[in-house]
Order: structure tokens, then C-alpha cells, then sequence
């Protein structure tokens, strides 16, 4: 992950919002079930030795890949007055397509301009992983992402890239090996301003 941001003295006064994800429980038991039926709909034994733990290891892993960690979203004062472009490049995203519940996987490019607060710079790799760890379609991933910065952020402009590739085209279909989807969302001065607008997609790579 890149991180770009002009140098300034860390404020000593912080405020902390508490952040879980909020989403209903995982039925593990059920869920190892489901698998069990699955593999028996799909001509194979979950009883055999080989399979006898499948249902139990799939079942973990989703929940894994379904719950996200939860985390203090810590900002600080901006007492120096910065108002330049802060951006979280190349921003490890692992989620699951909610149409095949198969893998897409790329990095996500984070950016806001400051308002009368900042950022700690790991809480946007957070915030991304926070929406990530869902079944999902980009668009909406990349949406939620830049709603929630400016919700709980209130800066001036926010902006949200993200780079992925899909195994539901990959692996399946089309088998578009290699090939990326890109979205975007962004608010504010980022929006509004062209200038802005350009820096952000300039600095993105994009």
C-alpha cells in the first residue's frame, strides 16, 4: 500500500468511533450442512475420508471471508490547516460476487481532502476491508466506501477507486483471465471541482 501525504506535526487530540459490522450472525452449523448437501448435489461422499471435514473447513472460511474486523476509527484535529489531497494507494481488496459467491480480488485507491479533521491513515485500509468482507458487486463496494468517509469524516471531497479482477469472469464464462473491472465514486470538491478531480485520477494511477 502507497501511501501520499505531505508532511505535518501530529495532533495530540484524538476522537475514536468504535466500528463493527453490524450484519447477522453466521449459522456455522447450518452453513456445514449446506455444504454437505452441496457436495452430495454436486456426485461426491462428504462421509469419505477425503471429505469427511470439507463442509466444516468451507463453512470457516466463509464466515472468515464474510465478517470483517471491527476497529476505533481514529481522527485527529487539523490544527495545521491542510488542505491537500491525502491518498491510500494500492489498498489490498478481497471480496466475494454475490451472483456466483466466487472471489474478486484487486486494490483499492482511497482519497480525501481534509476538513476539520484527519485521518489515521491505516483506518481507510479499514473502512475498505469494513464493506470488502460482504457478498458484494464492485459498484456498490466502491459506493459504500466513499459514503461512509464522508459520513463519518466530513471533509471536503472524497474519492474512491477500485481495481479488481472477478473469477466469476476468470474462471467461469467468459474466462476473461487478467481482465479488471474499475469503478469509481467520489463526493464533494472531488466531484465539483475539475481540477481536484483530475489530481485525484492523476495520482490514482487511473
Amino acid at each position: 500500500m502507497t501511501l501520499i501525504r505531505s508532511e505535518f506535526a501530529e495532533p495530540v487530540t484524538t476522537a475514536k468511533l468504535h466500528v463493527v459490522g453490524g450484519r447477522p450472525g453466521i449459522d456455522l452449523p447450518a452453513a456445514e450442512r449446506a455444504v454437505a448437501d452441496l457436495l452430495k448435489a454436486l456426485g461426491r461422499d462428504p462421509d469419505s475420508d477425503h471429505l469427511a471435514d470439507t463442509p466444516r473447513r468451507v463453512a470457516n472460511a466463509y464466515a472468515e471471508m464474510l465478517t470483517p474486523r471491527e476497529f476505533d476509527l481514529t481522527t485527529f484535529p487539523n490544527d495545521e490547516g491542510y488542505d491537500e489531497l491525502v491518498l491510500a494507494r494500492d489498498i489490498p481488496v478481497q471480496s466475494l460476487c454475490e451472483h456466483h459467491m466466487l472471489p474478486f480480488q484487486g486494490v483499492a485507491h482511497v482519497g480525501y481532502l481534509p476538513g476539520d479533521r484527519i485521518l489515521g491513515l491505516s483506518k481507510l485500509a479499514r473502512v475498505v476491508e469494513l464493506f470488502a468482507r460482504d457478498l458484494q458487486v464492485q459498484e456498490r463496494l466502491t459506493k459504500q466506501v466513499a459514503d461512509w468517509l464522508q459520513d463519518h469524516l466530513a471533509p471536503r471531497g472524497v474519492g474512491v477507486v477500485i481495481e479488481a479482477e472477478h473469477q466469476c469472469m476468470s474462471l467461469r464464462g467468459v474466462r476473461a483471465a487478467g481482465s479488471r473491472t474499475v469503478t469509481s465514486s467520489v463526493h464533494g470538491t472531488l466531484r465539483t471541482n475539475p481540477a481536484s478531480r483530475q489530481e485525484f485520477f492523476a495520482l490514482t494511477g487511473i
